[in-house]
């Protein structure tokens, strides 16, 4: 009996587990497919999911209205240097929580969790004119700099974790061996944790990437990554759907074809040390 309702359950959760998959990716597919249409089937109602007429206008309209190239490169540099940026402080961190760790350690990584709990409304304005003062307004480094704080505690959490999966033996034999601590972190600790170093560098990311509210509040025009291309569509005289789509489009395509390619290494860093 046992080995008949086995399958089954297999056979349930997999029914299941691509139900959920379809669901989450069904507003992805409808804005690839509206940004196929015109404006005017795109508010149609009822809405058409196939039988409308395909056009390429709105991604036509799209790159003659915007510098796509621009905002781009700007969410290229964005978004992989505060994760860069992040991981060589949080190496060192998360090293020495797990290998050294005193009496508030935990206290202090909870402090740092708790830190994402905090609505970002609430420190919009002191940041705002800190960053007005110092002249970081509009620009990259400015970017780089607050998505890296504001994802640093992820980043430290995560390395932490795959840290802790590390015997500490083979960081006391190669301490016996003569080995500093800046050997001991590039040439043993980090070729160990490459698995967890990397899925922490991709889903860091793919959050930096993501990010619109502080690059919304922070930029105008020099620095404006693709969340700034995507809510120039947005405008008084209401929503240009179809554009909008395509803007949306073009702009989670690059990051949905870097998690596609890099989805094996995500997984095998997010399931670093489960098994011994």
């Amino acid at each position: 009996m046992a080995r008949s309702t086995t399958p089954r359950r297999k056979a349930m959760f997999t029914v299941f587990a691509w139900a959920v998959g379809l669901l989450l990716f069904f507003p992805i597919l409808w804005t690839v497919l509206t940004s196929f249409k015109t404006e005017a089937e795109a508010i149609a109602s009822p809405p058409s999911f196939l039988g409308f007429h395909w056009t390429f206008e709105n991604y036509v309209t799209v790159q003659e209205r915007s510098n796509y190239g621009r905002h781009f490169w700007n969410s290229v540099v964005i978004s992989v240097g505060s994760t860069v940026l992040g991981v060589l402080i949080a190496v060192p961190a998360a090293w020495a929580m797990a290998f050294v760790p005193g009496k508030r350690t935990r206290d202090v990584l909870m402090w740092m969790l708790s830190t994402k709990m905090l609505p970002p409304v609430g420190v919009l304005i002191p940041i705002y004119l800190i960053f007005r003062d110092l002249g970081l307004l509009d620009t990259k480094f400015g970017l780089v700099i607050v998505l890296m704080l504001i994802n640093l505690p992820i980043i430290v959490w995560m390395l932490y974790t795959y840290f802790k999966e590390i015997p500490g033996e083979i960081l006391e034999a190669c301490r016996m061996d003569g080995a500093g601590l800046r050997e001991e972190i590039i040439h043993v600790l980090t070729p160990m944790a490459v698995p967890g170093i990397a899925s922490t560098l991709l889903l860091n990311v793919i959050l930096a990437w993501n990010e619109a509210f502080w690059t919304l509040n922070l930029t105008a025009a020099k620095a404006a990554p693709l969340t700034a291309f995507i809510a120039s569509y947005s405008s008084p005289e209401g929503l240009f759907y179809a554009k909008l789509s395509a803007a949306s489009t073009m702009a989670i395509a690059p990051i949905m074809i870097l998690g596609w390619f890099s989805q094996k290494q995500l997984v095998r860093g997010l399931t670093f040390g489960a098994v011994k």
